[in-house]
């Protein structure tokens, strides 16, 4: 649990540093670019991925490009404040489903009531803002296929990790070529603009890059250890940390719902901690 609670903290870190930039998609491909640097240097001290783990491997960069993907399309028309918490709210849940009827985990009545608390207080900041007249249905749509896609790279990764034999391994791995193709990828479409961007502030992103690989990898770790679904659901506990970091650092109003949201998300966490 403290693994899981540290990583959501290098979470919120590494998101609060693009939220701090001026160009959330360059910020985005920067820090992914930042990551696939320091794991390059890492992956150096860990030994390969067992061969059983490179099908699930391969699959999660698959995967984690169509995250950013439909990440760039939910953002494209709709509020970070509605997008996000759905993408993330409901991927805990789906993920508890699924890890139920596919690998067999069944959590405790005290695991499922922890897991819908935490997404019912990511899903409360849907409400935190006011919505413009005629919110679009199309930034919804691709936020909910998002959390689809977390659901299965969360699944596919938790199953690699424990076939692996080494969960800081199959994420650096998974990491350095999922941030070599979004690069790529990423190069065709906006040019030098990308490479200018990285190298601008290249002690920003590799310091972003450093809590990604620390976040991912200690949940991933944590899923050898316990069951993937409430590794899941705690994993969204930096929405507390993203919220405190939003007040004190970036100097965002903490509004009375957040806080709700916070103390929803909190209380589900303890009772995934005590059941």
């Amino acid at each position: 649990m403290l693994a899981v609670l540290l990583g959501a903290a290098f979470h919120a870190s590494w998101n609060a540093l693009v939220k701090s930039g001026s160009d959330p998609f360059l910020d985005t491909v920067s820090v992914t670019t930042g990551v696939a640097a320091v794991t390059a240097v890492v992956l150096v001290f860990l030994p390969v991925p067992l061969k059983g783990s490179w099908l699930c491997l391969i699959a999660s960069v698959v995967i984690h490009l169509a995250y950013y993907a439909f990440l760039v399309l939910s953002y494209r028309g709709g509020d970070l404040s509605l997008v996000y918490p759905i993408m993330r709210g409901t991927a805990p849940a789906f993920t508890a489903i699924l890890a139920a009827v596919l690998l067999g985990e069944q959590p405790s009545w005290g695991g499922w009531i922890g897991v819908f608390l935490v997404s019912c207080g990511v899903l409360l900041l849907t409400a935190d803002s006011p919505r413009p007249k005629g919110v679009r249905l199309t930034p919804i749509v691709f936020a909910l296929l998002n959390a689809g896609v977390i659901v299965a790279y969360t699944l596919v990764d938790g199953l690699g990790a424990r076939l692996s034999g080494n969960a800081f391994s199959y994420t650096g791995y998974m990491l350095l070529l999922t941030g070599v193709l979004l690069f790529v990828a990423s190069f065709v479409y906006r040019g030098r603009q990308v490479t200018n961007h990285v190298l601008s502030q290249w002690k920003k992103w590799t310091i972003g890059g450093s809590f990604t690989f620390a976040s991912y990898s200690l949940a991933l770790w944590a899923m050898t250890k316990a069951p993937i679904a409430p590794v899941a659901a705690l994993r969204e506990t930096s929405i507390i940390f993203s919220a405190l970091l939003a007040g004190f650092v970036l100097k965002e109003r903490l509004t009375l719902l957040r806080c709700a949201s916070i103390a929803v998300v909190t209380a589900g966490a303890i009772v995934l901690k005590v059941f």
